[in-house]
């Protein structure tokens, strides 16, 4: 009964928030879809998968899905299946790190080869790894799940730089207009990192609580739709490259994006932002069940997860509305959203002065944990605002030539940070590691301000000539 009662309510948040969606999308999108034709292929992202008899392959939307999908499995439960191997919070930061730092260290170069070698031939090779990765979680040996981690660390480069840059190269390609991409990455995380999330949550929690499969068995059916769409893209994607014009090496590739990044303050700072963002929200992602759980309450995995995917459907609506509109610009709101995000993860400090710890160790989740799960909620609705809205910007300053390996530098930094904090995490208790957060995020809504302000420098500059030029035009009042 209480799964059935679990399952009925989220049905019925699903089917009024969609419903009201759905209606906005008709309203505002009807003519985009019926003028694109049969090119809409391009569209891999576009989540309107109710819009399937209208001319576009429903092909690409499913990979996407799947894709998604088996990654978001693994989520809610890769810390509980290594605490289930009896491996500590020390530990399981090593494990961590080693998916964090194999990101770093080889994120870069999968990047470039993205760029030189197809984005088509990189997102196969994602679905690959990724697999490989699944099948190591069946072994309690640490050396296999280390392995495990570092094929996770690559497919994670490759799912966060391959994607989106055949994408774009696809949209310019042929002669999109660039409003319509806006759309299609809001909607992209509607879906994607909301609509998708929230089911594989709960079919993950189905898995392990209701049908007793073990903690393994998400990664199993994660495994099971990475192939599915592996084969989805192998039969019905085109290939595009980076820069068709050049054949240079990866040396060459990694020098052009360095000076690109640092010979443009707008690149640096995007970078510095996503750095700063990201390496908080993964930092959360490995210490929200440990803060949720500090006495070994039993807490619903997947249920929470998907609660918390909820409120990152509702953030990525919320920036589907923003980017639609001219005013505000994205440089603009990220600076608010970026200091919410901050607030949100201070919830955990105030909860532990404000609340008395319980001593007592099992039992559900305790008051504190269910405060601290709105300020995570708060957080996730920042991230689904954060991903439509960096994509915007990325598509507005990235170059094309070297879209893949430019992404990937971004994460250096962004895994250095999180590598630095797990390998902390024994030293320092979990409100200073959220402390942390904060103040990180606090920074990068001081570094979207200043990139806002670059931005509207340029359209500033053109307003001043134009009165200059119509003062200079102007006839002289001879009385």
């Amino acid at each position: 009964m209480e799964l059935v009662d679990h399952l009925g309510m989220w049905y019925s948040l699903l089917h009024l928030y969609l419903l009201n969606n759905l209606q906005l999308a008709v309203m505002s999108h009807a003519n985009f879809y019926f003028h694109v034709d049969g090119l809409l292929q391009v569209m891999l992202v576009d989540f309107f998968f109710f819009f399937q008899g209208l001319e576009f392959p429903l092909a690409d939307d499913c990979f996407f899905h799947l894709a998604i999908a088996g990654d978001w499995l693994q989520g809610p439960y890769v810390y509980y299946l290594y605490t289930t191997y009896g491996f500590g919070k020390g530990e399981i930061g090593q494990l961590f790190i080693a998916g964090f730092g194999s990101s770093m260290l080889f994120g870069t170069i999968v990047g470039s080869l993205a760029d030189k070698q197809g984005r088509k031939r990189a997102c196969v090779t994602y679905c690959i790894t990724y697999i490989l990765s699944c099948i190591t979680k069946h072994s309690s040996q640490y050396k296999v799940l280390m392995l495990g981690r570092i094929l996770g660390g690559i497919a994670t480069s490759l799912l966060f730089s391959a994607f989106e840059s055949w994408l774009v190269a696809e949209h310019f390609k042929r002669n999109f207009d660039q409003q319509w991409l806006s759309l299609t990455f809001s909607k992209a995380i509607f879906f994607g990192n909301g609509l998708v999330a929230i089911i594989s949550g709960l079919f993950g929690n189905l898995l392990v609580d209701t049908f007793s499969l073990g903690p393994v068995s998400p990664f199993d059916a994660a495994a099971c739709f990475l192939a599915v769409g592996m084969a989805i893209i192998l039969s019905s994607w085109s290939e595009n490259y980076g820069d068709p014009s050049e054949n240079k090496d990866l040396l060459a590739q990694f020098k052009g994006a360095a000076v690109a990044i640092a010979s443009d303050e707008k690149i640096a700072l995007l970078g510095a932002i996503q750095s700063l963002f990201e390496g908080s929200m993964y930092t959360f992602v490995f210490l929200w069940t440990p803060a949720l759980s500090p006495n070994d309450e039993d807490i619903p995995h997947g249920f929470i997860f998907a609660t918390f995917m909820l409120a990152s459907m509702l953030g990525s609506s919320i920036a589907s509305r923003l980017l639609a509109r001219n005013s505000p610009k994205v440089e603009s709101y990220m600076q608010i959203v970026f200091v919410i995000s901050s607030a949100s993860l201070m919830l955990p400090i105030v909860t532990s002065f404000l609340v008395a710890p319980l001593k007592l160790k099992g039992g559900g989740i305790s008051f504190s944990g269910c405060l601290q799960v709105l300020g995570f909620c708060t957080f996730e609705a920042c991230v689904g605002i954060f991903w439509p809205s960096i994509m915007k910007m990325r598509s507005q300053y990235v170059p094309e030539e070297a879209r893949s390996t430019i992404m990937n530098f971004f994460r250096i930094p962004l895994n250095m940070f999180v590598c630095i904090v797990l390998y902390n995490v024994d030293a320092f208790p979990i409100t200073v590691m959220f402390g942390m957060c904060s103040i990180f995020l606090f920074v990068a809504s001081i570094l979207q301000r200043r990139l806002s302000a670059i931005a509207d420098k340029p359209k500033t500059e053109d307003r001043a000539m134009m009165k200059d030029k119509d003062a200079e035009g102007e006839p002289l009042n001879v009385m």
